[in-house]
């Protein structure tokens, strides 16, 4: 009897085994993309929970499927791994769905007419703040100019009741009112010193008589922005639930939050908690919170195991922009030959911090996008690297932008493991007036050197740096293989021998995004094992003509197998 009962033992673990692991979801009938070199392609996907159980054949597929298994047929779609925002601000992308967006406004008439509207309809004293212009992007120029920028006459003679606060496009500059400069205390005669706490680089623009023109940029806008209300839970909640959405109907399914500070991230740790979280979220500590900082390198990273919140870099400023002349240069502005920018820290203070880091197991991320910024950063990374051997092997330091890099630099990042965080979409929208600041020389041998680096042997993060630029990655994925403008012009784009191919482009939104967050082997790639995060296009954007690219919307959004969004 005891054989019998062994047999009888054995012969149903046999046919247990025999057996395939049931499938949750199974997703078929389009093309899917896996990002896998060693099959790049699949016909169909299985799922189990929120991971990926199989993907290859349809017909194999099909042994993982029961009477429960819920089946997505892309009918012809496409499918890649779930894009991943490489540089975002993620509540600055909720905000700036509840405050005056001016990112189309085509001069600076029609700023001033979307303010007046807005002040018709806001309390005096009321705070009117927005984000988005850009006086180069301008179909035509103010007549009266100081420094590059409009001044604030026009401005404050429609909203003379109430302040009014508006970031350039970059955020590296503001726009304000003689309503908000009175508040402030900024006139003719003050004589402001930028706080200390601020650190260093800063500029009130003043006309020849002395008189301020409503331009702060960099740290100066802090002189304005200290008096603006801070925001309420109330609002912050509701700008995390504009910014979730946003990211899902763009087929965001991981956010790569570039600095955020001790109150926002309580927040979404209580968000978490109550099981909000519907996209993934790997967090920069904002290096201007100084205390933040400190308690995290004292008790250490945060990786999140269930992977929505992950914290384990830290988010540092060393230069402005391009557009507010604030990017840092080896040689002077082109159209400005009094200024070369400015650094916003001292290089000292990277230095410290990247050692620190190290120690503590934390990456860094600098923001840097003019050539001698960037150099004073690698300069500093290769530093604490140099200090700490061991730990600099997988450190995975990042230069946030890298937009101008001497071309002396270009095969440091490779030679160093600094991973580029580059926003494609920057080179549409800054190319055509970038040449202006720079110079043909300087744009041609360092500007926005895509596939120089590649072949330098770093891995790009790819993204919008939203909000600066709308989230939408198709319009991203567009600028990476032609570097166009979204009107398509020029014929064969800016620098061509820059472009990324496809198959490179899609990397750097899937798996070379994931490497840049020490997640390449739980996602960025349909395989099985990894997390089951998908965005599905209505087109094959990996085949289309270049000028089909930006017709394609994106249909459906999966995050950990679940249906997150889905287009009607």
């Amino acid at each position: 009897m005891k054989n019998i009962y062994l047999i009888f033992c054995l012969l149903a673990l046999l046919s247990c085994a025999s057996k395939h692991p049931t499938a949750d979801l199974i997703i078929r009938g389009g093309k899917i993309y896996t990002v896998n070199e060693s099959m790049p392609m699949v016909e169909a996907v299985a799922v189990q929970g929120n991971k990926i159980l199989f993907a290859g054949s349809e017909l194999e597929a099909e042994k993982y499927k029961n009477d429960h298994t819920q089946i997505i047929d892309l009918q012809g779609q496409t499918m890649t791994p779930g894009f991943t925002e490489g540089h975002g601000h993620f509540f600055g992308l909720g905000f700036n769905e509840m405050n005056l967006d001016l990112t189309d406004t085509k001069s600076y008439e029609e700023l001033a007419a979307k303010v007046k509207e807005a002040a018709s309809k806001a309390k005096p004293g009321d705070w009117i703040v927005g984000r988005g212009w850009h006086q180069d992007r301008w179909n035509e120029k103010p007549k009266k100019l100081v420094k590059g920028f409009q001044t604030h006459e026009l401005l404050s003679s429609v909203s003379p009741d109430n302040p009014v606060f508006l970031s350039h496009a970059s955020g590296h500059a503001a726009f304000v009112n003689a309503k908000a400069m009175e508040i402030a205390g900024v006139n003719q005669l003050s004589k402001e010193q930028l706080q200390k706490d601020l650190g260093v680089g800063g500029e009130i623009i003043r006309d020849p008589m002395g008189n301020p023109t409503g331009i702060f940029v960099e740290h100066a806008q802090s002189l304005i922005g200290l008096h603006i209300p801070k925001n309420t839970e109330e609002s912050l909640i509701k700008a995390f639930d504009l910014a979730l959405a946003a990211c899902l109907r763009n087929g965001i399914t991981s956010f790569h939050d570039a600095g955020i500070n001790q109150a926002n991230l309580s927040l979404l740790k209580k968000l978490k908690s109550e099981n909000k979280l519907k996209i993934r979220l790997y967090e920069m500590l904002s290096g201007s919170d100084y205390s933040l900082v400190r308690e995290y390198f004292k008790k250490g990273v945060e990786v999140d195991t269930a992977h929505w919140l992950t914290v384990r870099s830290v988010k540092l400023y060393s230069d402005g922009a391009l557009g507010s002349r604030g990017a840092w240069l080896l040689q002077p502005y082109s159209d400005r030959t009094e200024t070369s920018g400015m650094p916003l820290m001292p290089m000292d203070s990277v230095w410290a911090v990247s050692h620190k880091a190290l120690n503590a197991g934390f990456q860094v991320c600098t923001h840097a996008i003019g050539d001698r910024a960037n150099r004073e950063i690698l300069n500093r990374y290769e530093q604490a690297f140099l200090e700490n051997p061991e730990k600099a092997k997988e450190a995975r330091f990042r230069i946030e932008h890298a937009q101008h890099i001497d071309p002396q630099d270009i095969p440091r990042f490779g030679k160093l493991g600094v991973i580029p965080a580059m926003q494609a979409i920057h080179l549409s929208s800054d190319r055509p007036w970038a040449i202006d600041r720079l110079g043909e020389k300087r744009i041609r041998e360092g500007a926005y050197m895509w596939q120089s680096l590649l072949k330098s042997g770093a891995h790009i993060v790819n993204g919008t740096d939203v909000p600066v630029e709308p989230i939408n990655p198709i319009a991203c994925f567009f600028a990476s293989v032609t570097r166009q403008t979204l009107k398509g012009l020029p014929p064969g784009g800016y620098e061509p021998n820059e472009k990324m191919t496809r198959a490179q482009a899609l990397k750097s939104y899937t798996l070379d995004a994931a490497y840049g967050a020490f997640e390449e082997k739980i996602k960025g790639s349909i395989e099985p094992g990894k997390l089951a995060d998908f965005t599905v296009f209505s087109q094959d954007i990996m085949t289309v003509p270049d000028e089909q690219i930006l017709t394609t919307e994106v249909k459906l959004t999966i995050v950990g197998g679940k249906v997150m969004f889905e287009k009607k």
